[in-house]
């Protein structure tokens, strides 16, 4: 089955809720109907915004059993898998960009008993990536630059899309893209192949519910 073809998953990046409220915040959106919840693990290092580690993460995993996809945007991910692992998380995403020994990360991650992902950011090549598909289970194309949430969606991510789903081909992989991702931009991304929607402000940000707001990103 083609990235395509398989069924949308949306996932809430709780960066654009209220962290004063965080456990309330990601108990509405999963009674809301999404299907993971995403967290994003910023170190300030690698991208220039601090937010939350696996205490956290530990904290709020009681308040639901829905999928939490964790996306560390930090410089040395390899010393910390075990803790998010630890907290809850059934996927960890790290970056292409620090990762030294992609394979032995991505292997490492499974080891632990979870997802493994890898995140290309907007200037990162794909091509680095054929070499390890069959350790990979979700690629993350992001569609801004990291570190703040939003930000204006990179319309010149749409080749790079359309280039990771020829790379998965049949493959059991989600597509996953993170940035700008609106009513107006879902239908772009899905037609280039992603099937694994990130957004934060249309959803945290949005005027109607946080039910109408998924189920407008869906129909869309």
């Amino acid at each position: 089955m083609s990235s395509a073809s398989k069924p949308v998953k949306i996932a809430p990046s709780v960066l654009a809720s209220d962290f004063g409220k965080l456990a309330d915040e990601i108990k509405a959106v999963s009674l809301a109907g999404a299907d993971w919840i995403h967290l994003d693990a910023m170190d300030g290092r690698f991208v220039p915004n601090l937010t939350f580690g696996p205490p956290v993460i530990k904290a709020v995993r009681e308040i639901t059993d829905v999928y939490f996809d964790a996306h560390l945007m930090i410089e040395d991910p390899d010393v910390i898998l075990e803790d998010f692992a630890s907290a809850g998380v059934q996927g960890i995403t790290v970056h292409v960009e620090v990762c030294t020994h992609l394979n032995r990360t991505l292997s490492r991650i499974r080891e632990l008993g979870c997802r493994a992902g890898v995140a290309v950011n907007p200037a990162t090549g794909v091509d680095s990536l054929a070499h390890c598909l069959h350790l990979i289970d979700l690629i993350l194309v992001m569609t801004v630059n990291p570190g703040f949430g939003g930000q204006d969606f990179i319309p010149e991510m749409l080749p790079k899309i359309e280039q990771v789903a020829t790379m998965i081909g049949n493959r059991d992989i989600q597509l996953q893209v993170d940035g700008g991702i609106t009513a107006k931009t879902a239908p772009l991304v899905r037609q280039a192949g992603a099937n694994n929607l990130v957004a934060g402000s249309a959803i945290f940000g949005a005027k109607e519910s946080y039910l109408e707001a998924i189920a407008a990103l869906r129909q869309a």
